[in-house]
């Protein structure tokens, strides 16, 4: 049997499935996701293969991540769910619901198109693989020894959220840092030029990020003829953490629509 991917449940009602992005999990969305229970909403906040608590394997793409949904659906016997995913997880989510349109009863992503991205996160990865805890015993240290290849202090933040003490005085992180290492081709794959999804859809993006652009709105609705495109004020990529307020707001709209 398919090992079954580890998640977090809040509340009951609606299935609401969340989808971190790339070297995130599931934690990140635990503040909004308490927010979507208190709405009615049972709140599936997973982590994907190589993430968080979930398994780790040699095998990554996004036709395997969504054969990984799809087994944790049937698992937890869930029926007509609603699936938001970002970034990755976004990519992650449109790939499901072009594969298993029936399963899914709208979908909502997060500031990623359905279009090839090249690489983008080397200096991201090179940081991590220099990090050696078999010297660094502390969070601390571990920022400071990152800051020389990262400058941007919240992506740190967001990284060094992984780490966890594997046992007493040995720090590791939670992601699979060398497969993913030799995946980052895989996670900018786009949908396969025929890949088609007719039921409601809704794009967020972020409007000081450029992961969607104008012109993106036509490879979006060619996938995803029913889908709206709309934009979160005053927020990048991380838009849900950026803009809370408003994001909870529309994609509440939309699934209650």
């Amino acid at each position: 049997m398919n090992p079954v991917l580890h998640s977090n449940i809040l509340g009951s009602g609606k299935p609401l499935l969340i989808l971190h992005g790339f070297l995130g999990m599931s934690d990140n969305w635990k503040t909004l996701g308490s927010k979507y229970s208190e709405h009615g909403m049972q709140v599936h906040l997973i982590d994907q293969r190589n993430h968080g608590r979930s398994f780790h394997a040699e095998e990554f793409n996004y036709d395997i991540l969504a054969e990984d949904l799809r087994n944790y659906i049937e698992q937890h016997e869930l029926r007509d769910v609603i699936i938001l995913g970002h970034s990755m997880g976004g990519k992650t989510a449109m790939q499901f619901a072009v594969r298993y349109p029936d399963l899914i009863q709208k979908l909502i992503v997060a500031d990623i198109a359905p279009k090839y991205y090249p690489p983008h996160h080397e200096y991201i990865i090179n940081g991590l693989n220099h990090l050696d805890f078999g010297v660094i015993k502390s969070r601390g240290e571990a920022d400071s020894e990152l800051s020389k290849y990262i400058q941007e202090k919240g992506i740190r933040q967001f990284l060094l959220k992984n780490l966890y003490w594997v046992e007493k005085g040995k720090l590791a992180f939670r992601f699979n840092l060398e497969v993913l290492s030799h995946k980052m081709e895989e996670i900018g794959e786009g949908l396969s030029a025929i890949d088609q999804y007719n039921g409601p859809t809704l794009f967020l993006r972020g409007d000081k990020s450029e992961y969607i652009i104008p012109s993106d709105s036509e490879i979006i609705r060619r996938h995803f003829p029913n889908a709206v495109i709309e934009s979160i004020d005053h927020a990048g990529h991380w838009l849900h953490a950026e803009n809370p307020t408003q994001f909870f707001n529309k994609t509440f709209n939309f699934i209650k629509s």
